[in-house]
């Protein structure tokens, strides 16, 4: 590194970056199985899908996703939802 302020900028992204992968990772996750809840019980998909849009909120208020990433989703997720309820 350059300067002390540089070598201190890439230890604090370094620390960033650690959290917001498992923010990342925790969010993916959700979304991933509130899909497959969707697929094969669509019944039960709603406990699944509120967890998917709580984890969603989450990573956007943390940083970890644009809020417009995060309602892009909840909205096709929901879209999905009300396809398969009719």
């Amino acid at each position: 590194m350059a300067t002390r302020s540089a070598a201190k900028a890439h230890r604090s992204s370094l620390k960033r970056q650690t959290r917001n992968r498992a923010v990342k990772s925790m969010t993916r996750a959700q979304v991933k199985k509130a899909r497959t809840t969707l697929a094969d019980d669509p019944k039960s998909a709603a406990a699944a899908l509120q967890l998917a849009v709580s984890a969603l909120d989450r990573a956007a208020k943390k940083g970890v996703y644009h809020r417009n990433k995060a309602a892009r989703q909840k909205s096709r997720l929901m879209a999905r939802l009300n396809a398969t309820a009719r």
